[in-house]
């Protein structure tokens, strides 16, 4: 019988799915779709406006007591846009997610990176150079990481829902959006359980 799955999801208000007038956000979609044996049992731990700094700080001190040593422990880091907005150097990042991915490493516990989406237009160049340079972090280290950023700042759909909105968070269909790039980018591999149909 395989053990069932604690995952402790960490990082600003998206992953509380802040702006969702269903307030399911992307976290919540990928749960409703994640069917195992047993349902996961699923932490959200969100600070808004956090920084790859702040969060690099927090995330041990709040994750590990809500992991269990009966259970299959998984790591989410939901990584906002916050450093491009604060003007976090790109080392500094980079830097924040390595010690994050080896800190979880050292305790077995498998991670899991989902990346910023895009914001405002003046900042998606920076979000843009700050997703390649997570996304290169996390793929040295083997962990899945879901470019939330290439695949929706064109989006015709991603765009109306910011526009629709106060531009900064997304509602209904960007946090869809995003949770339809989580769900194809191996999550469900990464968990161990079977894929629902799409």
């Amino acid at each position: 019988m395989t053990s069932p799955l604690r995952i402790v999801v960490v990082g600003d208000e998206l992953v509380a799915g802040a702006g969702d007038p269903k307030a399911l956000g992307w976290v919540g979609r990928v749960v409703a779709r994640s069917i195992a044996p047993v349902p996961p049992v699923v932490v959200t731990l969100a600070m808004p406006g956090e920084t790859s700094t702040d969060l690099g700080t927090r995330w041990e001190t709040e994750a590990l007591p809500r992991f269990d040593p009966e259970t299959d422990n998984r790591l989410v880091i939901g990584l906002g846009r916050a450093d491009a907005t604060a003007r976090l150097s790109l080392a500094r990042s980079r830097l924040n997610l390595a010690n994050m991915l080896d800190g979880a490493a050292q305790r077995r516990i498998p991670a899991f990176v989902v990346g910023p989406p895009p914001g405002r237009p003046e900042e998606n160049a920076k979000l843009a150079e700050l997703s390649t340079a997570l996304g290169d972090v996390a793929d040295r280290r083997h962990v899945p990481y879901v470019d939330a950023f290439t695949p929706l700042v064109a989006h015709d759909q991603w765009l109306a829902d910011m526009a629709a909105g106060d531009g900064v968070l997304p509602g209904q269909a960007g946090y869809g959006l995003i949770a339809w790039l989580v769900l194809h980018t191996g999550w469900h591999s990464w968990l161990g359980i079977p894929s629902d149909a799409d």
